[in-house]
């Protein structure tokens, strides 16, 4: 099982980082190992949905959005219990913020075309998140826990108004001045449905403590972000039938 598990999740970075259509990727994989990986122990499936985001110690700072998608896994830690640990990685997730005041891009130009303007920051991350999880007997649960990012795309988005009807953009590559690693604090509270069998639904609030830029002059700016989403088993249907079929039978029998 452990096997099974570690070269899952070894694919999906792989395929995440090299394959230009991610979410397509996880939906082959999702689909290519739903049957075997699903178990009473163990379920697997999609992990997708919408976060919002912004940074700290930035001047004037606006919240964005994006969305996210991964693969996810919950694995019961002990038998008849109800601690799991619910891990994965999410290949598409946005982060960054919008509103921050313009820099000087070494060009009189465009320093002169965006000075009254605003960046837009896009920080795209592979997240692997390692959350400790207690779920209660009537399918509420509460997590927590670390979560981990790898620096995928960095752009700062310059863009300025020039007439109503008239906007400018430029876009500035800051992946070299960025941390190629990211880290952090998670926690949420979620809700499974079909007494466990089904979809989980929840939010998540992460709290970056890695600083994004490399220059330490800098106040440290972090990444923070609110999760909206929804967890899909794959291929986990038909065995939880049989299990509750058992559990049935058991109970007969007695």
């Amino acid at each position: 099982m452990k096997s099974k598990l570690l070269i899952s999740i070894l694919i999906a970075i792989v395929i995440g980082v090299s394959c230009p259509r991610v979410a397509n990727s996880q939906v082959v994989i999702a689909l290519l190992f739903g049957d075997k990986l699903n178990t009473p122990d163990l379920k697997f499936g999609l992990d997708g949905g919408i976060n919002f985001y912004s940074m700290s110690n930035v001047s004037s700072p606006k919240s964005a959005h994006g969305l996210n998608l991964g693969l996810y896994f919950d694995i019961l830690l002990k038998q008849n219990s109800n601690w799991y640990m619910h891990t994965g990685v999410l290949l598409k997730s946005s982060m960054g913020g919008d509103g921050l005041a313009p820099y000087s891009l070494n060009d009189a130009v465009l320093d002169t075309m965006f000075l009254t303007g605003n960046i837009n920051r896009q920080l795209r991350y592979l997240n692997i998140p390692i959350l400790l999880r207690y779920q209660f007997k009537n399918q509420l649960f509460l997590e927590a826990g670390p979560m981990f990012g790898v620096l995928v795309k960095a752009i700062d988005v310059f863009y300025n108004t020039v007439t109503e009807d008239e906007d400018i953009s430029y876009n500035n590559n800051i992946y070299d001045q960025c941390n190629k690693f990211d880290a952090g604090g998670m926690a949420g509270i979620g809700y499974h449905l079909m007494k466990g069998t089904g979809m989980n639904l929840g939010i998540r609030y992460y709290a970056g403590f890695t600083n994004i830029i490399k220059d330490g002059s800098l106040d440290a700016q972090q990444n923070n972000s609110l999760y909206v989403y929804i967890s899909i088993p794959i291929g986990a249907g038909e065995k939880a039938k049989a299990k509750n079929a058992a559990k049935e039978q058991k109970k007969k029998e007695k």
